[in-house]
């Protein structure tokens, strides 16, 4: 279970930053792609076992799902796929070459009042 790991390097991150400017940790912005290897309420329930009993017990984390996107070569369009099975275009079928988004994991904000 990796997510445990993610999420106290999440928990770490927000209280160095908390500390840094003598602040209190409300909430956690995190983007997270199917393609990341990181199940969603594996991380949520992670974060709720690192936070517990530090400055962050209590706080949020806030997941937005990222969808996978392909650049079609044969269309020349960016496209959204819907399945981790098929990484084809939804329109003509042509297997994707670039996948340019749903494959992250970013700490995109945090939210700390003083």
């Amino acid at each position: 279970m990796h997510e445990l790991s993610i999420a106290m390097s999440l928990v770490e991150m927000a209280q160095e930053e908390a500390e840094r400017i003598s602040g209190q940790v409300q909430a956690l912005h995190v983007r997270l792609g199917p393609l990341s290897g990181v199940f969603k309420d594996a991380l949520l329930s992670s974060y709720e076992m690192a936070s517990f009993d530090t400055p962050l017990q209590g706080s949020q984390l806030v997941i937005e799902d990222v969808p996978i996107v392909i650049y079609c070569s044969q269309c020349q369009v960016e496209r959204t796929v819907d399945s981790l099975q098929w990484l084809c275009c939804p329109v003509c079928s042509t297997p994707a070459t670039q996948i340019l988004h749903g494959k992250e994991l970013e700490l995109t904000s945090l939210e700390i009042v003083s």
